[in-house]
């Protein structure tokens, strides 16, 4: 029996990384979905669904709302287990951040491996192609279903903090406008997302199981480390992009694709979570060891260090305490000081 046309598969090349070509397998899924293949879709702010910003910021405010009145309403009743849901959550959002990872590296390795990394996060031909943008859309719908994980937070009774709440919002807003700007850099932040989020969710995927895993500190430093590279490539393109626009005579690599909003809004959100997950990061794993807890471990540490008698010193120790001890008594000595103890009625 043949394989249907759409699965078509063999050595890796350049145009197929994975051997197996994942674009014609998604554009039948796609295509069954929608009517259309997807690179017919074309993102039209008022007419694509959630594509204005007035529809954003609603979706965004109704969430602020459920969020935090629903922790009111939880105060005073019993936490949700939730158990299952909580899975599940997890499981498709690891399974969509793992296809769309792999969808957006089959587009992406051809491009830099043929014309460079300059002409991929620059230009419209190299950053923001048909099938990059129908990507770029998915990639925002699921910033609204990540908004989820915060009602298990407030379901479950635990605490909403100002990290949280703003990162699930702000990176919805962060998408919008990269989608509204058309910024060709923008699948550099989007695919560090997707990494990050394969293993984050995967993480509390198997936390959920009751599987206890050692590395939830190294998911913190992933994101660290992504935002790190997102600035660099995001100042880059904003640095060539302005200098090129307003002072030619500044050292630049040339023009850049996108609009001038979408660069800063870009900037400001991703520098402010550079700075929100170190603090996170020192506050959560770098705390300062309490004074009390600093004696009890300078203690174990003498105690570790002293020399530990031998069998016959420690006879030897017993004999002279024992002998010390009767002394103490005959003579109405105090054992610890050797003081004669008299009696009140002498």
């Amino acid at each position: 029996m043949e394989a249907p046309k759409w699965i078509q598969f063999g050595v890796p090349t350049l145009d197929r990384p994975f051997g197996l070509q994942l674009w014609p397998i998604f554009e039948v899924a796609y295509e069954k979905a929608m009517g259309y293949k997807p690179q017919d879709f074309r993102f039209v702010p008022g007419e694509t669904p959630v594509s204005t910003l007035k529809a954003c910021a609603a979706i965004l405010l109704t969430y602020y709302i459920i969020i935090f009145g629903g922790r009111e309403v939880m105060r005073e009743r019993p936490a949700f287990q939730l158990s299952f849901l909580f899975k599940v959550h997890n499981f498709y959002l690891t399974a969509i951040s793992g296809i769309l990872l792999v969808l957006f590296a089959e587009q992406l390795i051809p491009t830099v491996a043929r014309h460079g990394v300059f002409f991929a996060i620059c230009d419209h031909d190299g950053g923001w192609t048909d099938k990059l943008v129908v990507l770029y859309y998915l990639n925002y719908l699921t910033k609204f279903l990540e908004l989820i994980d915060t009602c298990f937070l407030f379901l479950k009774k635990k605490p909403l903090t100002f990290l949280h709440t703003y990162h699930h919002g702000a990176t919805a807003l962060l998408c919008y406008t990269q989608l509204i700007g058309s910024t060709a850099v923008s699948w550099v932040p989007i695919v560090l997302n997707l990494c990050v989020h394969v293993v984050m969710y995967w993480y509390y995927f198997q936390s959920a199981r009751g599987i206890r895993i050692w590395w939830k500190k190294y998911i913190t430093i992933m994101q660290i480390t992504q935002f790190v590279l997102d600035l660099g490539f995001v100042y880059f393109a904003s640095w060539t992009y302005f200098s090129n626009t307003y002072w030619p005579w500044l050292p630049n690599a040339g023009k850049c694709a996108g609009e001038e909003f979408a660069a800063i809004a870009g900037i400001c959100i991703l520098s402010s979570y550079l700075l929100l997950f170190i603090s996170f990061y020192f506050a959560t794993y770098k705390k300062p060891v309490p004074k009390g807890r600093r004696r009890a471990t300078s203690a174990l540490v003498e105690m570790k260090d002293e020399k530990v008698p031998t069998v016959g010193e420690a006879r030897r120790r017993l004999s002279q305490g024992a002998h010390a001890l009767a002394n103490g008594h005959a003579t109405g000595a105090s054992p610890s000081t050797g003081r004669v103890t008299r009696s009140r009625k002498a």
